[in-house]
């Protein structure tokens, strides 16, 4: 499906034409018509499908056409950490381009400019507010901010924030709102206590589920059984490999192979596991750094900046880094832990073979990870009752009392539709 053949505002489609965006993912294909209809919404959808479109362009299509006061605030987005609320809210100024609304981005650090902005944004009425919830909580235990005029609230990988313990953050500034709101959901998974959250919050959601999606076939996929004593040997022996592939590909022959080892990404399942890993590669001269939720976020952005720059050569990380964060030319992943689910399989290996790149991802097997491994398998043929407790989204029903019908449509072709209509756009 096309973006013109959905009822967005024409300045949403002037800003996907000039984005170079003509056609709809699967979940925004299934998620835009509903929220245009006002529906609350539950959409089961993984990282990289697309589901960040899926609700910013609706929700800019809703506030183009209907009646809010300009000076409140008008949609909270929530979102798990500081990277992927600036990623939103990155994505947020190129969909937003031409429409008239303000939005502010409300996240941990130590910038005591980027608080003053925040603070201004809340307490003026920016129409989007896009915040993780432990800093909007802050925000709100010290300032008196109005939260009568918002008429969207929207959570963004809902599971994920549940696994970091934000439920009772979440449900305290759920207290603050209207009650008469358009609440949406966008969640990897839904265990049990997202749908208790959902039955909580929401109005007889309407459930949307795309499947999670298999690794891309540019990613060649190996595991290795491997007593957890020779995890170690196991890594450094796949980093030589690595680094002499790369070494050879780029045609030098007089330098160390380690000088070739870039941009890999290790996995542990815990954050002790990820410290310890480190410390041993850093002591057998492997230039590597680690990430995880114990770093202050301003160490997190250097890591990772370095990591983008090519400064670093092995990221040791846990699942902060599995979702949410973009770096393109990343050869390598190491699983040195068997994640338990298979979502966050798909998710970590998915951080190499990006932007049309090929990419390898080994996963150390253990004796005691075999479960673990075995439901991956599984996965991986199609089965999909192997994913996280076999509870994944059903479809619902499409009736709510505010049901607007719609936008109304266009006039005339626009984008891409008047390309296959035979008349080209102005350049």
């Amino acid at each position: 499906m096309y973006f013109d053949e959905l009822a967005l505002s024409d300045e949403v489609l002037d800003a996907l034409w000039d984005m170079h965006f003509d056609t709809c993912t699967p979940v925004q294909e299934q998620t835009i018509p509903v929220i245009l209809e006002g529906h609350d919404v539950i959409s089961c959808a993984q990282t990289g499908t697309g589901k960040t479109a899926a609700y910013i362009l609706p929700l800019l299509t809703n506030l183009a056409f209907d009646s809010h006061d300009p000076d409140k605030l008008n949609a909270i987005i929530m979102a798990p950490t500081r990277e992927l609320a600036q990623q939103i809210d990155q994505q947020m100024e190129g969909f937003g381009f031409y429409v008239p609304f303000s939005s502010v981005a409300i996240y941990g650090g130590r910038d005591n400019g980027a608080w003053g902005t925040q603070v201004t944004g809340l307490q003026k009425g920016a129409d989007i507010v896009i915040a993780t919830p432990g800093r909007l909580l802050s925000q709100m235990n010290i300032y008196d901010i109005d939260f009568s005029g918002v008429k969207y609230f929207i959570l963004d990988e809902a599971d994920r924030m549940l696994d970091m313990g934000f439920y009772d953050d979440i449900m305290t500034i759920v207290r603050r709102l209207p009650a008469d709101r358009q609440t949406i959901m966008f969640s990897a998974t839904m265990p049990d206590n997202i749908r208790r959250m959902a039955k909580a919050i929401m109005r007889d959601p309407v459930e949307v589920k795309i499947a999670v999606s298999r690794p891309p076939e540019t990613i060649r996929q190996m595991h290795q059984f491997v007593d957890e004593t020779k995890k170690v040997e196991a890594v450094l022996s796949t980093l030589n490999l690595s680094a002499q592939r790369s070494v050879s590909d780029n045609g030098l022959s007089s330098v160390s192979p380690q000088d070739g080892l870039k941009k890999v990404i290790v996995f542990a399942g815990k954050k002790q596991r990820v410290k310890d890993l480190t410390r041993t590669l850093r002591a057998l001269h492997i230039d590597a750094r680690a990430m995880h939720s114990d770093l202050e976020q301003q160490e997190r952005d250097q890591v990772m900046l370095d990591f983008r720059n090519g400064k670093v050569a092995v990221l040791v990380a846990t699942d902060v880094v599995a979702r949410g964060i973009d770096v393109t030319d990343v050869p390598l992943v190491i699983n040195y832990d068997v994640p338990h689910d298979p979502e966050d399989y798909v998710h970590r290996i998915g951080r190499t073979a990006r932007a049309e790149n090929s990419g390898e991802a080994l996963t150390l097997v253990s004796p005691a990870d075999k479960h673990y491994w075995s439901k991956i398998e599984s996965f991986l043929r199609g089965d999909e009752s192997a994913t996280r407790s076999g509870k994944g989204c059903s479809a619902g029903s499409r009736h709510s009392s505010r049901n607007r019908g719609g936008h109304p449509r266009r006039s005339k072709p626009r984008g891409r539709a008047a390309r296959r209509s035979g008349s080209e756009p102005q350049s």
